[in-house]
């Protein structure tokens, strides 16, 4: 089949899901109010509580969620065939992470912008508070561990994207001073940071640079690992303005535009899909697609990571409540709109089956270099761009995604510690600067004690990042499913995604912990069980807090 089809379907659908379904939840289900005072308002205090445009707040959530796992996930999948990598990813968008996104921006900016996590205590009770909060703690490990080394890989073997990353973070420093200080209005920012942004881009293939291969013993991998979290520190400290709201938003711009690149090329050159819409001959070793394709695209689809970043960042942004349909439900549809563009390149970038079949020799090949490969094939022949400068731009687009959801986990990582300081009252650890630094050591303490000198730690524990992380979807969807009901509003919009997460997740908890035993893996087995024993305890809990507020709701309509 062409390519062309595969975009049209796909974007329609998506399209046709914000504009329908995301206005039906914000104004039937969530009932968003314009009128409503914000967090942001309320508690101003011009660090992390900022009232904030919504296009720049889009840009800020949109990139810090999409990160590198929207691109890894469904370049992974495609081993299963194209068709349930691209169905999932269509659906999973519009009636899934949609509805979690916006839903978790909503909850949290009616209960003056707590996270999640600690959200959890107030609506669901505390047993599902200290759940949650370890759940997020290892997602959180998880994600900044692992994509400092994706980032640290991709810089070593596109050394051309060395400048243009780099360079980035002070194209983002200027702008955020230029907003934050209105010297200029948004348009023209826009335009001359997406330009300064691609020149750079343009420059970079003529500068590659690449660090020593050894300083003192520490590797190259290593060095960039721990320049990584240094900077990801000291970003994380920076009042939201500086940083992270004008990167963010720079970063979404130019990921739209390449995007209309990669989709505009696929238009002009009209490439046939080289991959099986079923693989029915997949490599030994290759797992079942049921269930194991739902927690392999999690970001793309659905993804806990986003409810913590929706409640632990954006909703401190909101200006107005009615923003978060566009800042959620779109930017999950931004989202989506990457992995189907992975898919495609994944799929599509390559001249034939077997070219195809030799990246994807066994399971986990691919990943973020058949997104990168493929779509620069795709790129070069459809506008003529050279290939080197095609390689260097969707690199760039990969890395600066990965560090920014970085910055924000980091962030996130911190509140976590914070929350666990008022939490046991532990008042040194309820401050920013030791919080940080407890962060950046759990990271480095996983990064280096369990991957060795290269600082690899975290790909150790990856195996299990899709299930707990749409377990973590499932705490979200609980919290918010269990707030409309206890405003009588309809349920099923929340239920039903939560009820299919949880089947799915326990499935493949399942399947990966027959897989770990069969290789003798315990840590992983023993890290699966508990995360088995907690899909299962939010399953109890759900149950048994929805059966407790329709029992008393309806004690009460007995009394009146």
């Amino acid at each position: 089949m062409n390519a062309i089809v595969m975009m049209l379907l796909g974007l329609g659908a998506m399209f046709l899901g914000y504009v329908f379904y995301s206005k039906f939840i914000a104004e039937k289900i969530f009932k968003l109010d314009p009128n409503f005072k914000t967090p942001a308002h309320e508690l101003e205090d011009g660090v992390d509580f900022v009232p904030t445009n919504k296009y720049v707040l889009w840009g800020h959530h949109f990139t810090s969620v999409a990160g590198a796992a929207p691109i890894i996930g469904p370049a992974i999948a495609v081993i299963w065939g194209w068709v349930p990598a691209f169905l999932w990813v269509v659906f999973g968008t519009i009636f899934f992470a949609g509805v979690h996104d916006a839903g978790a921006i909503w909850a949290s900016n009616r209960n003056k912008a707590k996270s999640i996590g600690n959200l959890t205590g107030d609506v669901v009770g505390k047993r599902s508070q200290t759940l949650f909060m370890i759940v997020i703690f290892l997602v959180l490990l998880m994600v900044n561990a692992v994509f400092a080394t994706a980032i640290s890989g991709l810089l070593i073997k596109f050394s051309s994207s060395v400048v243009p990353v780099w360079g980035a973070i002070f194209v983002a420093l200027i702008i955020g001073q230029i907003i934050f200080r209105k010297w200029m209005g948004l348009g023209m920012i826009s335009v001359l940071g997406v330009i300064a942004l691609y020149v750079l881009i343009w420059i970079g293939p003529s500068v590659p640079l690449e660090l020593p291969e050894t300083v003192m013993g520490v590797s190259d991998n290593a060095q960039w690992v721990l320049i990584l979290f240094g900077y990801a520190a000291i970003a994380s400290l920076l009042p939201v303005w500086v940083l992270l709201q004008p990167r963010d938003y720079i970063n979404g711009l130019q990921l739209f535009i390449g995007l209309i690149l990669l989709y505009g090329a696929t238009l002009l050159l009209g490439p046939e899909i080289s991959a099986p819409a079923f693989n029915t001959n997949t490599p030994e070793g290759t797992p079942s697609m049921l269930p194991l394709l739902f927690v392999t695209i999690a970001c793309g689809a659905i993804s806990g990571f986003h409810g913590l970043v929706a409640s632990g960042t954006t909703s401190k942004q909101l200006d107005k409540e009615t923003d978060a349909r566009f800042v959620g439900y779109f930017g999950a549809i931004g989202e989506g709109s990457l992995s189907l563009a992975t898919i495609i390149a994944a799929t599509a970038g390559f001249a034939t089956l077997a070219d195809w079949e030799a990246v994807y020799s066994s399971f986990g090949q691919g990943g973020v270099s058949a997104f990168v490969e493929g779509g620069a094939n795709i790129i070069s022949q459809g506008i003529g761009l050279e290939a080197d400068i095609a390689e260097t731009l969707l690199t760039v687009m990969a890395v600066l995604f990965a560090g920014t959801t970085m910055d924000t986990g980091l962030r996130l990582q911190r509140y976590i510690f914070q929350e666990w300081g008022g939490l046991y009252n532990i008042r040194w650890m309820q401050k920013a600067l030791p919080a940080t630094l407890l962060a950046v050591g759990s990271c480095l303490l996983l990064a280096f004690g369990a991957g060795g000198a290269d600082g690899t730690g975290g790909l150790v524990i990856w195996p299990l990042f899709g299930t707990t992380n749409q377990l973590l979807a499932g705490l979200t969807l609980l919290v918010i499913t269990v707030m409309l009901v206890r405003l009588g509003r309809p349920m099923y919009y929340t239920l039903l995604p939560l009820i299919f997460l949880l089947i799915m997740t326990v499935f493949a908890l399942i399947v990966q912990l027959k897989g770990f035993y069969d290789k003798g893996d315990w840590f992983l087995l023993s890290l699966d069980l508990v995360v088995l024993v907690a899909a299962i305890w939010i399953a109890l809990e759900a149950s048994a807090s929805l059966s407790k507020i329709k029992k008393e709701q309806k004690a009460e309509k007995s009394n009146g």
